[in-house]
This record gives C-alpha cells, sequence and structure tokens, in this order.
C-alpha cells in the first residue's frame, strides 16, 4: 500500500508542477500554442471538459460535477481494492498511476472547470489535432498495467497451492 501511496502523490504531484509551469508559467492560457520540438513536442492548450479526447463534454455545471464524483468513487474503489488484497508490485504501481493521474484531473475540475491539456505529439506527416497532460498518461498506463497485471493473487505465504483433485473411475 505504501508503494501505491508513494506512486499516486509523486504522479500527482509531477502533474500539477507541469501544468502550472506551462500553463501559467509560460502563460500557454493565453498564447494557445508553443513549438517545443515541432512536430514531435507542442504545448497546445485545450480546457477539456469531457473525459479522453473530450468525450462526454458538456458545458453544463452538473456534467463537471458528475465526472468529479465519478473519478473519486472510481479512485476510492481501486485504492480499497489494491488495499485488500495481496497484489504484487506492479498491480501496486498501476494503480498508484491510475489514482496520482485522476486525482491530478479531480484538482483540475475543482479549480478551473475543466481539465488543463497542453501536450500535443504528431509525427510522420501526421497531425494530431488532441492534447492531453501527464495525469492522462498516467490513468492510461495505469489502467493498461491493471489490466495486464491482474490476473490471479499470488498465493498468501505459509498456504500451498491445493491441486486439483480428480476423480478416476
Amino acid at each position: 500500500m505504501r508503494r501505491m501511496a508513494l506512486i499516486a502523490a509523486l504522479i500527482f504531484g509531477i502533474d500539477q508542477i507541469t501544468k502550472i509551469a506551462v500553463v501559467f508559467g509560460l502563460d500557454l492560457r493565453n498564447r494557445h500554442e508553443i513549438d517545443v520540438v515541432s512536430p514531435f513536442l507542442d504545448f497546445r492548450m485545450a480546457w477539456n471538459q469531457g473525459v479522453n479526447f473530450g468525450l462526454f463534454a458538456s458545458s453544463a455545471e452538473a456534467m463537471r460535477w458528475v465526472l468529479i464524483v465519478l473519478s473519486l468513487v472510481i479512485t476510492a474503489w481501486v485504492w480499497r481494492w489494491i488495499s485488500r488484497g495481496q497484489h504484487g508490485k506492479w498491480m501496486q504501481i498501476s494503480a498508484g498511476l491510475l489514482i496520482g493521474g485522476a486525482l491530478g484531473n479531480v484538482v483540475d475540475r475543482v479549480a478551473y472547470g475543466a481539465v488543463a491539456d497542453f501536450l500535443n505529439m504528431s509525427c510522420c506527416g501526421l497531425e494530431n489535432p488532441y492534447s492531453f497532460n501527464v495525469a492522462d498518461i498516467a490513468i492510461f498506463a495505469g489502467a493498461f498495467g491493471l489490466v495486464i497485471f491482474g490476473g490471479k493473487e499470488p498465493p498468501k505465504p505459509g498456504k500451498k497451492p491445493q491441486a486439483s483433485r480428480r476423480k478416476t473411475p
């Protein structure tokens, strides 16, 4: 549980620091675009009122609070799930990534009414129209990790796994 909390805190901190540095420090909110290493990495300001890629975006205040509550419920559920089981290192890391990212985006929704997205990456003649942030990367990686590493729990120490008994005729 300690590993999950440390990863969550680290991701949350990195997400908030990068948002403050780029959106406010570099004044991206007013400049809208900053070419960094174009086209591979640029800063493009986007206030996302929905979820990934702007899905479920709505200017309605109610939707903002629905997404905040939903994020907090999912975060609490993942925390409880991982805390109650004997999950391996990679499950704890994955959960920490997801939780830290989700809480970073919740803070944005509460403070600004939308999530501050600013990273934009394109390559090889294909222009990516979407922006994202560190929290989005962490949420995606964390959810992916929970699926990949979320198999059976390891046996508890001191207990032998029971072999299946099959009756022979």
